[in-house]
C-alpha cells in the first residue's frame, strides 16, 4: 500500500514523522485510507473533481493561449493540523492582524512610526501601495484591514513562518468552503471519527463584519460586492461570496455617485449602498482620485467615502502593507504598537536598499529567493537553487537598477503532505492561507485557510497560476482548556 511506502525523506512531513509512523492526531485518517486502498481513493479523486466541476470551482488564468478559465485542481489526501498548535497560530495572526492595521492608522495619520525612525519615510512613499489621497482619512471604526490572509510556510524544523500578508483583496476562500463540501461528501465516515473544525460559517462571519462598518442607526444596511468582471482571475469566487452572504453582486458600471452617497442602479431606481466590499484593486477605484483610465471604478467615489458616506472593505491604501519591503518591518511594528515579541516569525529578509545587504544577495543569488515588492502569483521571483546562470545575470542587473524593488531571502525547505499523483502518493511542498477578520471590536481567524500544494515533483511554488492546486485543511478539536 503506498501510504505504509511512503517516506517523508528529509522533509518536514504534515502528516508523518518517518516512513511508516503517521503523526498521532493523523492516524486515524491514514487507517481510514489505507482501508480504503488504492484503486478506491483514486475513484474518490475522481468523484471529487467531476464535483467541483459541476460546481464551477474555477479560477482564470491571464494569457494562457488554452484558454481562460480552468478547474482548480484539487488533492483528496488532507492537511491536518493539530488543535494545540492552531491556538498559537490564532493568536500571532491576531496580533500580527492588529500591528498592521495600527501601522495603517498611523500611516496616513501622524506618521508616528516614520518620525520616531522605525521605518524609514522613503521606504513608505516608494511603496506602490502608498496612496497621497488616503492621507488624513479616517477609516470607520479604525479598521483598515477587514479582510486578511496571511500566507505561512513550516520549515524544514517546523517552525512556522509568515511569508506574506494579503491586506488589498486577499481572494481563495471560496476553495476552502468548496473543497469542504466535497470532502465531506466523498469521505463522511471520516468526519464522523474526527473532531474537525468546521469551515463552513465564513460567509455569515464575513456578512457580520461588513454589515459592522455601516452606520449603527441604519435599519438595513445596504451591502454590495464589487467585481471587475467575469474576466477577473477571482470572479468565480466574488459570484460565490456574493450568493453566499445574499448581496448583491456589482460592477463599477452598476454604481453611481448622486446627491452625495453612493448609489445602486436598480430597475426601481437607484438605491443607496451603505457598505462596499471591494475586489478592484486601489488604482481602478476611482478614476477621479486615482487612474484617470480606469473603467472598473466610480467617479467619485473617493468624495464619498472621505466624508464617511459609505463604507469600503479593505479600506483604500491597505496595499502599501502588502509590499515586500514593508512586509520586513512588520516584527517592528509589534514591538512599537504593542509593546510585544512577535508571536510568528518573518522569514529573515535581506533588503537589497541596503548596500551591505544588496552586496550579500548579489554575491549570493544561487542559494537565495528573490522576489519583487510588488508582485504576486509567484511571478517577478528568482529561486536561485533552480536558476540558470543567465536567469540569475538578469535579476543582478534589475537589482542594481532598482534596488528599492527587490528582496531576498534563503530558500526555505518547506513542509510536504502525501498527494495522489498518478495513481501513487508522493510529497509536495504546502504553504497555507488562513483568513482573519477584523471588526474593530473582535478580530476572528477562520479554522483552518487555503492549504496550496506546488504539484510539481520539487517545485516550491504553490501558485494556481503557477500549476498549484489545494487541499482542505482540517483543524482539530484543541486538548487546551
Amino acid at each position: 500500500m503506498a501510504f505504509e511506502a511512503y517516506d517523508p525523506e528529509n522533509f518536514y512531513d504534515e502528516l508523518f514523522l518517518e516512513l511508516g509512523k503517521p503523526r498521532s492526531h493523523c492516524a486515524d485518517l491514514i487507517r481510514h485510507m489505507i482501508e480504503l486502498g488504492m484503486q478506491q481513493l483514486e475513484q474518490q479523486r475522481q468523484t471529487a473533481e467531476i464535483a467541483l466541476f459541476k460546481l464551477g470551482v474555477t479560477f482564470n488564468v491571464y494569457n494562457d493561449n488554452q484558454g481562460v478559465e480552468k478547474i482548480f485542481p484539487f488533492d483528496i489526501i488532507p492537511r491536518i493540523i493539530d488543535g494545540d498548535e492552531w491556538s498559537k497560530l490564532e493568536r500571532g495572526l491576531k496580533q500580527r492582524i492588529q500591528a498592521l492595521n495600527l501601522f495603517l492608522n498611523d500611516v496616513y495619520g501622524e506618521q508616528k512610526i516614520i518620525k520616531d525612525g522605525k521605518i524609514p519615510l522613503e521606504i513608505i512613499h516608494t511603496a506602490s501601495g502608498f496612496l497621497k489621497p488616503c492621507l488624513g482619512i479616517k477609516a470607520p471604526a479604525g479598521v483598515w484591514c477587514h479582510i486578511t490572509g496571511t500566507d505561512l510556510v513550516r520549515n524544514h524544523d517546523g517552525q512556522w513562518y509568515v511569508l506574506e500578508d494579503n491586506l488589498r483583496s486577499p481572494s481563495g476562500v471560496s476553495y476552502v468552503l468548496e473543497n469542504r463540501r466535497v470532502m465531506k461528501s466523498t469521505f463522511p465516515e471520516i468526519f464522523r471519527d474526527m473532531t474537525v473544525k468546521p469551515v463552513d460559517d465564513y460567509p455569515n462571519q464575513l456578512l457580520e463584519t461588513l454589515l459592522n462598518l455601516a452606520p449603527p442607526q441604519l435599519p438595513e444596511p445596504m451591502v454590495v460586492l464589487l467585481t471587475p468582471g467575469i474576466y477577473n482571475s477571482a470572479y468565480y469566487e466574488h459570484s460565490f461570496l456574493a450568493q453566499q452572504m445574499g448581496i448583491e453582486l456589482v460592477e463599477g458600471r452598476d454604481l453611481v455617485v448622486v446627491d452625495g452617497y453612493l448609489q445602486m442602479r436598480t430597475t426601481k431606481g437607484l438605491k443607496r449602498v451603505d457598505v462596499v466590499y471591494r475586489r478592484i484593486d486601489d488604482n481602478f477605484l476611482d478614476p477621479l482620485a486615482f487612474n484617470p483610465n480606469s473603467l472598473l471604478g466610480i467617479p467619485g467615489l473617493m468624495s464619498v467615502y472621505q466624508q464617511g458616506r459609505v463604507a469600503l472593505a479593505n479600506a483604500p491604501g491597505t496595499g502599501v502593507a502588502d509590499d515586500k519591503v514593508v512586509y520586513a518591518y512588520v516584527p517592528q511594528m509589534i514591538r512599537y504598537y504593542l509593546g510585544e515579541e512577535p508571536i510568528l516569525a518573518n522569514v529573515p529578509t535581506y533588503l537589497c536598499w541596503r548596500e551591505s545587504d544588496r552586496a550579500y544577495v548579489l554575491a549570493n543569488l544561487d542559494k537565495l529567493v528573490v522576489k519583487a515588492a510588488n508582485e504576486a502569483g509567484g511571478y517577478g521571483m528568482l529561486i536561485g537553487t533552480k536558476s540558470t546562470d543567465v536567469e540569475r545575470a538578469e535579476f543582478a542587473a534589475k537589482i542594481k537598477e532598482n534596488p528599492r524593488n527587490y528582496i531576498a531571502q534563503p530558500t526555505l525547505s518547506l513542509s510536504r503532505v502525501p498527494t495522489l499523483i498518478d495513481g501513487k502518493v508522493e510529497g509536495r511542498h504546502v504553504d497555507l492561507r488562513p483568513y482573519i477578520l477584523h471588526r474593530g471590536h473582535e478580530i476572528y481567524v477562520h479554522p483552518g485557510g487555503l492549504t496550496r500544494v506546488a504539484l510539481q515533483k520539487g517545485s516550491l511554488v504553490v501558485n494556481s497560476s503557477q500549476g498549484g492546486g489545494s487541499k482542505d485543511t482540517w483543524i482539530l478539536n484543541s486538548t487546551i482548556n
